[in-house]
């Protein structure tokens, strides 16, 4: 979108957001001159960030790929999914087979605007806005009931979204209500950015809730991501760095420093 456009209403283009930032920094155009300020400032802190979301990108792409290829799963569920770039969700799941449906999920404007346009001839896929943290509300959407089919399994995908959330929103409890849904057999995707340095974790989550207009929620430790898996069987490798998971070759782009990460890995609700 130009700067000339018209842009909807309810798109606030003078906060960042957290989707459009992320956009920036894979290279993407869905962006503003406030966005842009937040990503470079942001860099500051913590310079690592464009590599980070990069292998961030490849991992969910890895993943679904995995998901669709070698355990057949044919539906996902994709919470805050964030602009549209290349290779969505939905482009790789349908690449491994067609008829893979995919629900994105996300509260954002300017993702359901561009997202709605992308899907506008897809029928296997759909775009809804809900807050991630709305379970009962998600699951009871029509277009959740019309394309995700709880009787044979489903892949929820938490990637790169719970720092999104703060403590109050229970973020834990979120991913149970949602494995508590989905039938046995079903495949839980979740990863987030983590530090083990507390000035890090404060000092990033601090400047993104200023620079979001509180539209955001924090930088963990790893041992709390790792008690979002309680109840699951986390799949091989484990819960690592991902851009380690199932790498597909060496040519990842590798983080110049280590000051925070993206954690998480794959799993099976029993």
């Amino acid at each position: 979108m130009g700067h000339g456009e018209k842009h909807d209403s309810e798109i606030d283009v003078d906060t960042p957001s957290a989707a459009r930032m992320y956009d920036w920094y894979l290279g993407g155009t869905e962006n503003y001159p406030a966005d842009r300020a937040a990503c470079e400032e942001l860099l500051k802190i913590v310079p690592s960030t464009r590599e980070l979301a990069r292998n961030n990108r490849a991992f969910l792409q890895r993943v679904v790929r995995v998901l669709a290829a070698e355990y057949g799963v044919r539906q996902f569920l994709d919470h805050g999914s964030g602009l549209p770039t290349r290779e969505n969700v939905h482009q790789v799941a349908q690449g491994v087979d067609p008829a893979a449906r995919v629900v994105y999920v996300d509260n954002d404007p300017i993702v359901l605007a561009h997202g709605r346009m992308l899907l506008e001839e897809n029928d296997n896929t759909a775009v809804i806005q809900a807050d991630m943290t709305d379970t009962a509300g998600i699951f009871e959407h029509p277009e959740v009931e019309r394309l995700i089919r709880l009787d044979e399994p489903v892949a929820a995908l938490f990637v790169s979204v719970l720092h999104c959330l703060p403590e109050s929103a229970e973020p834990a409890a979120m991913i149970r209500r949602v494995a508590e849904r989905l039938p046995s057999g079903s495949f839980m995707v979740i990863c987030q950015l983590v530090s083990e340095d507390p000035a890090i974790r404060d000092g990033v989550s601090d400047f993104m809730a200023e620079a979001t207009g509180n539209n955001w929620g924090r930088v963990r430790e790893p041992a709390q991501v790792d008690g979002y898996f309680d109840g699951l069987t986390i799949l091989e490798p484990g819960l690592v760095e991902v851009s380690t998971w199932r790498p597909d070759s060496h040519v990842t782009a590798r983080q110049q420093t280590d000051e925070w990460i993206e954690y998480g890995g794959l799993a099976r609700i029993p």
